[in-house]
């Protein structure tokens, strides 16, 4: 027997090989005799794991995933799990097995069911004392087949599972077995959650599994209470316990549990596993219908504050963190079901007060604690719970919490503190951003406060400030006032402050603030910036905060804050601004020339000044702009005249950015500003051509020219149409002048290769003004082929803008008489083009953008699309060789029938390209 067997295994390594290995030799032959399977398969494993050649390891890896689909692999994968083979063989075997059970559930014999449910079982039995990750992989195939059994063919699935490892007759001791048992039973709960059971299934095996808590609670209680329980099965126990929570099991069912779990809290090994179980125990949605559960879970919670104490003294950060989740989850989960029941609002007062605890933990976080951040969003429930109240019991609550809520912004402060400069300094760059973005959630979490406290809370920060800020009997620290200045920069930023009368004393202490730190300059920064919208209705104290703002300019330390808060004084009180416009220029053309910022704040500092200007006198913008932009040009015309590099390319790129970002916001027209009445006086009368034609008149040739050396870089033409497109937008009907130049610009473009940039400035050129297909120097018919054959472009981004090109113009068919000609002599191609896509060659994330442009057509060209389309899908084999002559006909009277409802049409392609590329009706479609 044993010879019979070598000489197979040596005849099934020689097929192995003459099979090439490729990814196909699964499907080759399904007869293949099961050891050379077994072979070809171990061969693959072996390449997969010990062959240091990447690609050979990638083909393997390709093959074993065509085997692990493959129907030999109800073969191989029983051999792959033999005594003989290594972990990681048999892994594979059993992860094989899940696969085929899982995916493929409908391919096996009724009559199989239960021979298939007794191999496994042998297996796990196996297992119990071997591999633990195949030992995993079978119980996940085991639950598989389980939940695909339940409730019909299998209704007591769990309590035999029970039954069948509590065998006394078992080869396997009974720890082995009990570990087994735990295991499968974990993964049971786990499985359903991931499984693909269709949703009607997916409702009764839900029923079923509820029912049978019934067989698994009462084992894992007797499990974890008893003394004689080794730790490795009671830390299953909580695992498993943990694991069958998640299917809502109703929380009055595991009450025993829960506080089994908590009295395991006391044990280190047992800690973590009884922290999970407990929080998942008390986070399930159903749990608030159990409120005496909940009620009698708060002493058991309030208990652990002596734990915590001592966790927090000694430094132990997981203890603290753990007991802290446990706190939070009750709190959080439960504060509007807890504050329902009046009579025991002291017990709840206590538990808020221990999460107050947690929120305040000493040390800065990330790096000596990492606890206070799990408390932050608790304080946003409790607060809203409490509003939500009728205004009775609201106005009992609010005398309660009120003085909770000042003391949680003092806590807040404190922990928003930065450490010492030379603690600081020692903290890595992951650090420092971790502590950032916990500041910007105290932010949020104070912005919300002032919800409950209102305007004493901001008299409350400027009294502290003032009393600082003032005092001369002991030196302040930095990071002191810096946090209270953060504390009232949360709140301006996004709530109105323009009638609170500690503003102007505000204003009036920031310039006696002694900034002598980065940190605290940042933060003066964005405090003025966040009041700059208080400064615009009360514009005599701008001088007393923008030398400031000015003088930060110069340090590229606070190039965010500065340029940010500039941008947000230039846009608020531009009005106010004309006594200091000079000064402002000079400033900014001096950083800019000096190179002091990074692109992206020059962009911003453009931006401010494009608001500034707006409110200047047309002469005195022509006049500013020409100091401001002359140097530009001027470094423009010389790289014009140089051989295209990468390094000139950045400057170019630099340049047009600068230019396009001025004409972003450079608007004398004034028709987004919200002034009304009285403001409206402030507005200058615009007297002759608008600035930004005229500069763009005049740098037109230059950006041609600069256009021609870099007509095939994508990034430059994206540039040079950004300053056209921003322009349109700011300019309205005044671009008028610009059209015909542009026209032939746009037609150079295209004839060179059509860009997604170059459309979407067409698009938008001809939102604003559809008399552009009237110029003489369009071709429309080249700029209209252009964009379908954009449509074939493999870039998402190209695409996009052609199909948003096509839904501007068609609906100008019947207005503009060139765009008419040309939908009538091409619009077919562009059907064609449209339906391809649609067939298969396009991403079916871009069906809405095709749909888009079907819509349109339909709505607009009716009686052309009614005749091209039942043409254009008469051929055989178009779109797709997977579609009948009916389903094409079916489509095309769909799409003709539906002129008004859009998101119909998306639904309708949709459909119709899961036709064409053969995945409707399969799991593919659950992407959609």
């Amino acid at each position: 027997m044993e010879r019979r067997e070598e000489q197979s295994g040596a005849a099934g390594a020689g097929a192995a090989s003459a099979l090439d290995f490729t990814v196909e030799n699964v499907e080759k032959d399904p007869e293949w005799p099961a050891p050379v399977q077994s072979c070809a398969v171990l061969q693959a494993l072996h390449q997969l794991y010990y062959d240091p050649n990447i690609e050979n390891k990638n083909l393997a890896q390709k093959w074993l995933m065509q085997a692990q689909v493959s129907p030999q692999a109800w073969h191989f994968s029983w051999q792959l799990l033999q005594p003989d083979k290594v972990p990681e063989i048999q892994y594979f075997g059993a992860s094989a097995l899940h696969i085929k059970i899982s995916r493929y559930w409908s391919d096996i014999p009724t009559d199989q069911y239960e021979s298939l449910k007794a191999q496994l079982f042998t297996q796990i039995t196996r297992f119990a004392s071997g591999s633990k990750i195949v030992l995993t992989r079978l119980c996940v195939a085991l639950a598989s087949l389980a939940l695909s059994m339940m409730p019909d063919a299998w209704p007591c699935a769990v309590a035999d599972m029970v039954r069948l490892f509590q065998a006394e007759d078992s080869p396997v001791d009974g720890q082995g077995r009990c570990l087994a048992l735990l295991e499968l039973l974990t993964v049971l709960p786990e499985e359903f959650q991931t499984s693909r059971l269709p949703q009607y299934r997916k409702g009764l095996v839900r029923t079923s599994l509820a029912v049978e808590c019934g067989a698994v609670f009462p084992l894992l209680e007797q499990l974890l209470q008893q003394p004689s329980s080794p730790s490795c099965v009671r830390q299953k126990v909580l695992k498993c316990f943990s694991s069958w929570v998640q299917l809502e099991v109703p929380l009055q069912d595991c009450e025993a549990l829960i506080q089994a779990a908590f009295a395991a809290l006391q044990d280190s090994e047992l800690f973590d596993s009884s922290v999970e179980a407990i929080v998942n125990a008390i986070s399930q949605p159903d749990a608030q219908r159990y409120v005496n559960t909940l009620l009698k879970l708060i002493p058991l919670v309030l208990g652990l504050q002596e734990q915590l104490r001592q966790a927090v003294q000694n430094g132990d950060m997981e203890t603290s963190h753990g007991i802290c989740r446990i706190a939070v989850a009750l709190g959080e989960n439960h504060s509007r079901a807890l504050l329902d029941q009046v009579e025991h609002w002291q017990s709840f007062l206590a538990l808020v007060n221990m999460i107050m605890f947690c929120t305040g933990i000493p040390g800065h976080y990330p790096v000596n604690e990492t606890t206070s951040s799990l408390t932050l969003t608790f304080w946003y429930t409790l607060q809203d719970d409490i509003l939500s109240f009728e205004a009775e019991k609201q106005a009992v609550y609010q005398q309660v919490y009120r003085p909770v809520y000042f003391q949680l912004v003092d806590v807040l402060l404190h922990k928003a503190q930065f450490p010492s400069d030379e603690e600081y300094g020692f903290w890595s760059s992951d650090e420092k951003e971790q502590f950032r973005i916990y500041r910007v959630d105290i932010s949020d979490t104070l912005m919300y406060v002032y919800e409950m406290l209102g305007a004493e809370l901001l008299s409350n920060l400027y009294d502290k400030l003032g009393r600082l800020l003032t005092s001369s009997e002991e030196p302040y620290s930095w990071q002191h006032t810096e946090a209270l200045l953060y504390g009232f920069q949360s709140i301006a930023e996004t709530i109105d402050v323009n009638y609170s009368d500690v503003v102007p004393g505000l204003i009036g202490l920031i310039p006696r603030i002694s900034i002598s730190n980065v940190q605290l300059a940042d933060t003066v920064m964005f405090t003025i910036g966040a009041l700059s919208e208080w400064l615009a209705d009360h514009p005599v104290m701008i001088n007393s905060v923008l030398p400031l703002v000015l003088h930060a300019l110069g340090n590229p330390e606070l190039s965010v804050s500065s340029v940010s808060t500039l941008k947000k004084i230039c846009r608020e009180c531009k009005y106010d601004l004309p006594p200091y416009a000079a000064n402002i220029v000079a400033v900014s053309q001096d950083v800019l020339m000096k190179q002091i910022h990074k692109t992206s704040q020059c962009m911003w500092l453009m931006q401010a000044l494009g608001f500034l200007l707006s409110a200047l006198q047309v002469e005195e913008i022509l006049k500013n702009l020409h100091s401001l932009i002359s140097p530009y040009i001027q470094q423009l015309e010389k790289l014009a005249e140089e051989i295209p590099n990468p390094s000139n390319k950045l400057a170019i790129v630099h340049i047009l950015g600068l230019l396009s970002n001025l004409f972003t916001t450079l608007d004398i027209s004034h028709h987004d500003d919200d002034h009304e009445g009285p403001e409206l006086r402030k507005l200058p009368v615009p007297q002759g051509p608008n600035p930004v034609v005229v500069v763009l008149q005049q740098v037109f040739q230059l950006i041609q020219k600069v256009l021609s050396k870099w007509l095939n870089d994508a990034q430059v033409v994206e540039a040079v149409c950004a300053i056209f497109e921003k322009s349109v937008k700011t300019l309205l009907d005044d671009f008028a002048p610009m059209v015909p130049q542009l026209c032939e610009m746009l037609g150079r473009m295209y004839s060179t290769i059509p860009q997604a940039s170059a459309l979407d400035l067409t698009r938008q050129a001809l939102k604003r003004k559809p008399d552009l297909f009237l110029c003489e120097r369009l071709d429309v018919k080249a700029v209209f082929q252009c964009a379908v054959l954009a449509l074939k472009f493999p870039e998402a981004p190209t695409v996009k803008a052609s199909c948003g090109f096509f839904t501007e113009l068609l609906p100008r068919c019947g207005e503009v008489e060139s765009v008419g000609k040309v939908v009538q002599e091409d619009g077919r191609m562009l059907l064609i083009a449209v339906l391809e896509a649609i067939g298969g060659q396009a991403s079916r994330s871009l069906m809405d953008c095709f749909a888009d442009i079907l819509f349109t057509l339909n709505k607009h060209c009716f009686s052309l699309l009614s005749m091209w389309i039942k043409e254009a899908l008469q051929p055989p084999g178009f779109p797709s060789a997977r579609l009948s002559p009916e389903q094409k006909d079916t489509f095309s009277q769909q799409i003709l029938r539906e002129r008004v409802n859009k998101r119909r049409v998306k639904e309708m392609v949709k459909e119709f390209t899961l036709l064409c590329r053969g995945l409707h009706g399969t799991d593919y479609t659950a992407d959609y």
